[in-house]
C-alpha cells in the first residue's frame, strides 16, 4: 500500500463517519463534507493504484529486458 492508497482508505473512513454523523443530526453541510471526502478518498485510492500499475509494469519491462540482455550475451 503505499501513501496515495492510505490517504484514500482513510479519507474514506473519515468521510464516512462524517456522512453518517450528518444523517443522524440532520446535519446537511456536514453530510455534503463527507460525501466530498468520501469522493476524493476514492479518487486518491485510485491514484494510488494507477502509481503501483505503473511501477510494476516498468519492473517486469525492466526484468523482461535484463533477461534479453544477458541472453544476448550468450
Amino acid at each position: 500500500m503505499n501513501k496515495d492508497q492510505l490517504k484514500g482508505t482513510i479519507d474514506e473512513a473519515a468521510g464516512t463517519v462524517k456522512r453518517k454523523t450528518g444523517e443522524l443530526t440532520d446535519n446537511t453541510p456536514l453530510q455534503v463534507k463527507g460525501i466530498a471526502q468520501q469522493v476524493k478518498g476514492k479518487l486518491e485510492n485510485t491514484l494510488g493504484n494507477a502509481k503501483d500499475a505503473i511501477h510494476e509494469t516498468h519492473a517486469e519491462a525492466k526484468a523482461r529486458h535484463d533477461r534479453e540482455a544477458e541472453a544476448n550475451r550468450k
